[in-house]
């Protein structure tokens, strides 16, 4: 039978100093947890790439209907997810509802969710993907 062995910290100190931020709450987590959970879904990730190239900067589901060949339900659904995880913004004009992104996750997006930086001085020797932005 095997036995594990500590491999001791999970970071290098002269890659990532360890953070200064308290651990995520439960609520933050939660609330973390919904807009990794929306982002996850490749069709989710095209309705927000189509809603960002917009040129009126919002787009109509039922535009949306058709670049996606999905029907109105289906696209309907992940527009809710999308707006419950707090990313898209919607306005319901008529018949119609139109959705535009929230920008204020993005650049409220907290130190954690960024690359580990080295402190001043100190040779990076990260794995070449440590330092991929999220954005």
């Amino acid at each position: 039978m095997n036995s594990l062995q500590s491999a001791g910290p999970a970071t290098d100190e002269g890659c990532c100093a360890p953070s200064s931020q308290p651990a995520l709450s439960a609520e933050e987590a939660q609330r973390k947890a919904l807009v990794f959970k929306a982002l996850s879904d490749p069709n989710r990730l095209r309705l927000l790439s189509i809603v960002k190239g917009a040129g009126s900067g919002e787009a109509c589901v039922c535009d949306l209907t058709e670049t996606l060949d999905l029907g109105q339900p289906t696209v309907s659904h992940h527009l809710k997810i999308l707006v419950d995880a707090g990313l898209l913004h919607r306005e319901k004009r008529g018949t119609w509802a139109y959705y535009s992104l929230v920008r204020a996750p993005w650049s409220r997006r907290p130190a954690s969710w960024r690359p580990c930086e080295p402190p001043s001085g100190v040779r990076r020797n990260c794995p070449a993907d440590a330092g991929t932005r999220l954005d």
